[in-house]
Parts: structure tokens; sequence; C-alpha cells
């Protein structure tokens, strides 16, 4: 029995405040912690608009030469091309191998399917740095390292447990006595799947599709193990250039990247709020 408990038979009206001053502090430390973590974030802003050469405050003025720089560099393009050719093959891969081992291990039921979760799961878990010097020995073997087929393959193996994960929580509250009465009538387990399942599982396959999405387009570690300089992505390019060269360029393409990991969070929002 805590003190508030004890309190609130004899003065109500003073446990009433207490419990508004709780709700007000709990509310103040929430804001607090979410500052904390967005500040160091928003502050790369400003500075992507700084006339100035270094990345440092105060500002002398205010110009946008960095993102003409971003968008006229061949390097920086090249980089950003390779994002997005890399970061959507891998997230269609990881959500079509995903969203069936998650619709399996739903309906299944045999020997082992815990240790089949667990080795599904295990990238999401595993240290990136053992999983890019492990790809890297490997696929070295093969004849992938510096190739996109490579990258690719290590960035479908990382994003798709976010697919599994996600789409098993949607098939939780599935109703399989629609899968069932679809197959009396006649459709195919194919078909019951693309017309039945699909369609009420689909916002946590998007869910699980972002999730992957945003885990390729961000992941440098592996990147500066398996691919070669004609396969650098955006990430790669912002480490090499905070390595080398550091100028507000980077500032521009990071407030850019954090705009896109805005929307693609909004989007995620949107998709919970529809599932709901």
């Amino acid at each position: 029995m805590n003190f508030l408990s004890t309190i609130k038979p004899a003065f109500p009206a003073y446990a009433t405040a207490w419990d508004k001053l709780g709700w007000w502090a709990v509310r103040a430390l929430c804001v607090f912690v979410l500052i904390y973590l967005l500040v160091p974030i928003l502050a790369i802003i400003p500075l992507s608009f700084s006339s100035s050469s270094f990345l440092a405050y105060p500002m002398p003025g205010w110009s946008l030469q960095w993102y003409h720089n971003l968008f006229t560099s061949a390097e920086w393009m090249r980089a950003a091309k390779n994002s997005f050719i890399v970061a959507p093959a891998a997230t269609l891969i990881a959500t079509v191998l995903g969203t069936a081992a998650a619709v399996g291990l739903a309906r299944g039921n045999f020997p082992g399917k815990g240790l089949v979760m667990a080795l599904l799961i295990a990238p999401m878990v595993v240290p990136v740095v053992v999983v890019a010097v492990a790809c890297y020995l490997f696929f070295a073997r093969l004849g992938l390292a510096d190739s996109y087929t490579g990258l690719i393959v290590v960035h479908a193996a990382l994003g798709a447990p976010f697919v599994v994960t996600t789409v098993l929580a949607t098939l939780q509250g599935f109703n399989h006595n629609l899968v069932r009465a679809s197959l009396s009538l006649g459709a195919g387990p194919l078909r019951t799947f693309f017309k039945v399942t699909l369609p009420v599982i689909a916002p946590g396959v998007i869910s699980g599709a972002l999730f992957a999405f945003a885990t390729s387009f961000d992941e440098v570690v592996v990147t500066l193990f398996i691919a070669g300089p004609e396969q650098s992505t955006l990430p790669r390019q912002m480490f090499t250039g905070i390595r080398e060269n550091i100028n507000p360029t980077i500032a521009a393409a990071a407030t850019l990247l954090i705009l896109f990991t805005t929307a693609l969070m909004l989007v995620l929002e949107w998709l919970r709020g529809r599932r709901r």
C-alpha cells in the first residue's frame, strides 16, 4: 500500500492534487528527455545553411552552397543512387521472405520452432560488426564482395527480422476461420493468401517493410566491409567525409536524411492508426 492510497480516503482533495502534480511531473520529464534526444539531431540542420566552411557555431551567415555542392557532386550523387538501388531491392527481398516466414511460423507447430524463430531474429541482436566480418569472409570466397548482390543480400538479412516480428504481431489477432472458409469454398492456398490473409495483415507487412527499408538505407558498418568504391552508399559517403574532409555538405546530406526518416516514421504511425 503506497502513501497516496493511504491518504486518499481522509484527504481526497489533497490526494487529487498530488495525482495531478505527479502526472504533470511525468509529462515534464518526458518532454525533457525528448528535447535531450532531439537537440543534438536538430542542431545539425542550421549548420547545413551556414556560409562557413566549418561545422561550427556561431554561423557567420546563411547560404545554400552546401546543398548545391551536394546535388552537383558526382560522388554524392553516385552514393545517393546506390542507396536507392540497394535499399528498395533489399526491402523487397526482406518483405517477401519475412512475410512468408512469419505466416509459416504462425500456422505451423513443429519441433524446433523456437530455434527457427531465434535464427530468424538473430541479425537484430548480433552485433553488426560481427555480421559484417562474417559476411565479408564468406562472400569473399564466393566472389560477392564489392558487388551489389552481396550488399543487397546482407541488407535483406538485416531487415527481414523486422518484417517477421511485425507480421507475427499482426497475425496474433488474425481469425484463421477466414482461411478455412476460403479453402472450403474452393480457393487454393495461394489465392487464399492474396485475397484473404494479405489484405488483413497488410499494415503489419508495410510496417515491417518500412523498418527494413530504414535499416538498409541507414546501414554503414556492413557497407564498409562488403561494398566497393562503386557501391558506396550515402551513410558510407558521410562516414568517409567525416574521416577525410569535414565540410557542411555532410550536414546538408544529414538534414535530408532526417527529413526522409521523419517522413517514414509519419507513414508508419499512420499505418498503425489504420491497423487499430
